[in-house]
């Protein structure tokens, strides 16, 4: 039905485990502070994703990368960062239901920035999905 190989798949299960993530979280940050909890997870992903490497043999010296490279991966870790310890805070005082659709705006931030950025050029039928999440998630952070 899917091909495995093909970007599509991937960003499925992405969206998955994401949506796992928000429920796993919102359990887990009910008795601890957000900022340990969001440590606690950094320090799993940190630990797995250093265990798949090594096992793969994907390993490389990292400084042995390109500047630019390297610049651009710092800059995305620690946006992640932020992004994890607000989320994680969001999730401590908020319903699950209610975090998890606003912090999906990225997606609209995403094309936007790409847009801005990176000179992507969406389609209008692209435009149009991305306006929808918008209202979207407009229409689920509102309190009932």
């Amino acid at each position: 039905m899917f091909d495995t190989a093909g970007w599509f798949f991937w960003a499925l299960m992405s969206a998955a485990f994401a949506a796992l993530t928000a429920i796993f979280a919102k359990l887990g940050v009910d008795a601890v502070d957000a900022d340990l909890a969001t440590l606690i997870r950094t320090l799993v992903i940190v630990g797995l994703l250093g265990l798949f490497v090594w096992a793969t043999g994907k390993w490389s010296n990292p400084l042995a990368l390109p500047g630019r490279t390297l610049a651009f991966l710092v800059l995305s870790a620690l946006a992640a960062a932020a992004s994890w310890v607000c989320y994680f805070r969001a999730l401590k005082l908020g319903d699950v239901a209610q975090v998890a659709p606003v912090d999906k705006l990225s997606l609209v931030l995403v094309a936007v920035f790409a847009f801005i950025f990176l000179g992507e050029r969406p389609a209008g039928r692209e435009w149009l999905g991305i306006a929808l999440v918008a209202a979207g998630v407009v229409l689920m952070a509102l309190r009932r």
